[in-house]
């Protein structure tokens, strides 16, 4: 079973992506910031071999037909809904065995921290990057059929308690963590990271 890389991805629209940003840069900045960090996590990812990559694209239509990113990597719709039931569709459509989903806005993201995570789905049921903010950059399951019934299920988003709630969901899964970084939302979060 190959293992699976979905990258969320939206199209880099000034006033669709990365508002909180836009507050402090202006959308158009923001925007355009988004664009070039995703093509970079792109160019970084999306060719090892280790890993199949997939693009979750949003919106579905405009996402499957753009020309921002690559041609030749897999497309698959995010569908609608929160954060909590575009994951969950990717966790149910997904090929048997081991599925990561990250987002595009984690300016540290390499290969080895990928790697890490499918190693330590070897011997868990699920893997999470935590985020400094309470929230997670990365999730994993070690197998997809099938994906827990209540996955996500009252998780509270864009808050302090997002991975807390999520570990909740999974029941008695054998769960991992590994590194800890910054997604970025905010002036502050560019600021942190050193990416300005």
């Amino acid at each position: 079973m190959r293992r699976q890389l979905y990258i969320m991805v939206k199209e880099p629209h000034p006033g669709r992506v990365k508002t909180r940003l836009g507050r402090d840069l202006g959308l158009t900045r923001a925007a355009w910031w988004f664009r070039h960090q995703t093509r970079r996590l792109i160019r970084t990812l999306a060719r090892d071999p280790r890993w199949d990559t997939v693009f979750a694209v949003s919106p579905d239509i405009e996402g499957l037909q753009s020309r921002v990113w690559p041609a030749g990597v897999m497309r698959q719709p995010q569908g609608t809904g929160n954060l909590g039931d575009r994951m969950a569709r990717i966790f149910r459509s997904a090929p048997s065995g081991p599925v990561v989903i990250i987002g595009a806005d984690i300016p540290d993201v390499t290969p080895r921290l990928i790697a890490k995570a499918f190693a330590a789905l070897g011997d868990h049921d699920a893997v999470f990057g935590p985020a400094p903010d309470g929230g997670f950059w990365l999730i994993g399951l070690k197998n997809t059929k099938p994906a827990p019934r209540d996955l996500f299920k009252d998780v509270r988003w864009s808050s302090e308690y997002a991975l807390g709630d999520t570990l909740k969901t999974l029941g008695h899964f054998r769960v991992a963590q590994i590194d800890t970084l910054q997604d970025i939302d905010t002036i502050d979060d560019l600021n942190t990271t050193g990416t300005v």
